[in-house]
C-alpha cells in the first residue's frame, strides 16, 4: 500500500520558505544547495528533481520511491510564474486548488475535493509511494495522513518564514521514529522518520 511521504527541505529552525513563500533554492533564493546535496538527490531521489533539472543533468532514471506527486496551488504557482506548467512530467501530478478552474497543462490534474479523502483513496491503490512536495497549507491539511517524513535539513537558519506544516495546523503531537539518515560533508542532512504505530491520526 502506498505511503504518503512529505519530502521537503527545511531550515534548522523549521521553515520551508521565507515569509514571501518563494522557493528558497530558486533564482534569488536564500539557499544555494551544495554539490554533494545535488549528487545525493540524483543518486537516491532522481524522481524528485523537476523536469528541466533532470534534462539538464541528463537524468532518465525513473526512480524507485514515488510515482505520484501532490501539491497545493501556491506551491504549483511558483513553477507557473517561471513558465513551468508541469514540473514533474515523469510523475502523476495532482494539484489541490479551490480557485483554479482549468489546468494549465493537460498532464496536471486539478483536485478541488477534500485532500484527506482524496489521499485516503490514493493510498488504497497500487504502485509506489505518494510524494507530498508542499506547500505548508496542504501539509497541514494532510497532517494526520502523512506516513513518512523525509526532511532535507539545510545548515542555515532564517529566523522567520513559513513553517513545515503552515501556520494554521492544529496542536496535535505526533511521535516519529528515525529510520534512516544521511549527513553530507557540506552540512545538509537527509532525515527519514516514520510515524510510530499507534500514533493517533487526525
Amino acid at each position: 500500500m502506498p505511503k504518503l511521504v512529505y519530502f521537503i527541505a527545511s531550515t534548522l529552525d523549521g521553515f520551508i520558505a521565507g515569509p514571501d513563500g518563494t522557493d528558497p533554492t530558486g533564482p534569488g533564493g536564500f539557499w544555494a544547495p551544495a554539490e554533494d546535496y545535488i549528487k545525493h538527490l540524483v543518486a537516491e531521489y532522481p524522481e524528485t528533481l523537476p523536469g528541466p533539472a533532470r534534462a539538464a543533468l541528463g537524468i532518465t532514471a525513473e526512480g524507485t520511491r514515488f510515482d505520484t506527486v501532490v501539491e497545493g496551488r501556491k506551491s504549483y504557482e511558483i513553477g507557473l510564474a517561471v513558465g513551468v506548467t508541469d514540473a514533474f512530467p515523469h510523475l502523476r501530478h495532482l494539484v489541490f486548488s479551490r480557485t483554479l478552474t482549468e489546468s494549465p497543462d493537460p498532464r496536471v490534474e486539478l483536485v478541488s475535493g477534500d485532500p484527506v479523502a482524496v489521499l485516503r483513496e490514493l493510498k488504497q491503490g497500487d504502485g509506489k509511494d505518494i510524494w507530498l512536495v508542499g506547500g505548508a497549507e496542504l501539509a497541514g491539511a494532510l497532517y494526520g495522513e502523512i506516513d513518512r517524513l523525509i526532511v532535507k535539513l539545510s545548515p542555515l537558519t532564517i529566523g522567520a518564514g513559513i513553517p513545515l506544516f503552515g501556520r494554521s495546523t492544529p496542536f496535535e503531537p505526533g511521535m516519529w521514529e528515525l529510520t534512516d539518515h544521511t549527513v553530507l560533508a557540506a552540512g545538509a542532512a537527509f532525515l527519514t522518520y516514520d510515524r510510530l504505530p499507534g500514533t493517533p491520526q487526525v
